[in-house]
């Protein structure tokens, strides 16, 4: 049971906020519709009986409140959504309803809170997925394109695609049907004005990794094979303060561990659990097929960045690339299915990532 003299539920909305307070001790409802103002809501808080506590999920307004809160001295947690104990028979659903359920769970110490992270930490997070955002825009875009070509029977056959030599194959191509032309060229420029959107966006993180408070983490992540600037920026400000969280503990909390359903003798795994962070899990997910080539020695590439760590990083990266090619090594000799074989990678690599990440200088 909490400890607290009255715990508060908040169903916040862009226009709106339905707040709840329980009292712990009476038992007794203090209901409010207010308006998303931060200062309305912590004048209201404060007519409570104290002392407070205040919960509210995780989602689109962010975490604005929290930190507003939070600094005027209300615990404030902000809920996991995907954590939230609702009964299965409860099929009513209201703001108020909502709101007392919040509070209901903040007095029984039953709310899994997401953490809070910093203004920095957000904005840097919003710059990776606004450039996750440009890349799916450039994959539609460049499938647009080619399956107008397509269309028209026109196949591009000297070479791998979107290079400089395909671009100034698109060039060349001209059509004398009317509108077809202007399709075509509509589609040309709208891929070209992508690629100039990503690649603006990538001298943003380029900039970023190479000079801000997640620079130390970045450096040294970037001793592992298939952990660019890209991926190690991406990685350091979607999980933040990596101390939290611990070499065996990670795969789970970026939802790379099977699911499991099992009853007294029998245990039965599924697919990987899906949960926590995505972004992140994708990043492991797409880093981990690059130890899937032998390795004997660092490339360009990777040794460029190695010299830019420490010994102790240096050495570290080394041994969790040489472990996770022969993971991978093993498993085909096992002939195990590609994608499970990646899966089960990917969570060791983000062990490697956490060893990395928290390790001194």
């Amino acid at each position: 049971m909490s400890a607290n003299g009255t715990s508060v539920g908040l169903d916040v909305h862009a226009r709106s906020v339905v707040a709840c307070g329980l009292d712990g001790r009476t038992g007794e409802l203090f209901e409010r519709r207010l308006t998303p103002d931060h200062g309305e809501i912590a004048a209201w808080i404060g007519s409570l009986p104290g002392p407070v506590a205040v919960t509210y999920e995780a989602g689109p307004t962010g975490f604005g409140l929290a930190r507003f809160l939070t600094g005027r001295g209300i615990e404030c947690l902000v809920a996991a959504p995907s954590r939230l104990q609702r009964p299965s028979g409860d099929r009513v659903k209201t703001d108020v309803r909502d709101a007392r359920h919040l509070a209901r769970l903040l007095h029984l110490a039953e709310i899994v809170a997401v953490t809070v992270p910093s203004v920095e930490q957000e904005a840097a997070r919003d710059l990776v997925r606004a450039r996750e955002d440009v890349r799916g825009d450039l994959l539609s875009a460049r499938h647009r394109l080619s399956k107008l070509l397509l269309r028209q029977g026109i196949v591009y056959y000297q070479g791998k695609a979107w290079t400089g030599v395909h671009e100034r194959w698109l060039r060349s191509q001209s059509f004398t049907l009317p509108g077809l032309q202007p399709a075509f060229d509509i589609a040309h420029d709208t891929m070209l004005a992508t690629v100039a959107r990503r690649d603006r966006l990538d001298e943003a993180i380029a900039a970023m990794a190479g000079d801000s408070a997640f620079t130390p983490v970045v450096t040294r992540l970037g001793c592992l094979r298939g952990v660019s600037t890209l991926t190690a920026f991406g990685l350091a400000v979607e999980i933040g303060d990596w101390h939290r969280l611990g070499g065996r503990s990670i795969g789970a909390y970026l939802g790379l561990v099977p699911t499991e359903s099992s009853s007294g003798a029998s245990r039965s795994q599924g697919s990987i659990t899906k949960t926590g962070n995505g972004h992140a899990r994708r990043l492991l997910i797409e880093a981990a097929w690059h130890h899937r080539k032998p390795y004997r020695r660092p490339g360009v590439d990777l040794r460029r960045r190695q010299d830019r760590a420490t010994p102790a990083a240096r050495d570290r990266g080394e041994r969790a690339n040489r472990r996770l090619h022969h993971r991978w090594a093993s498993f085909d000799a096992r002939h195990k299915r590609a994608v499970a074989a990646n899966t089960a990678v990917a969570r060791e690599l983000a062990g490697w990532c956490w060893s990395l990440a928290v390790l001194d200088g």
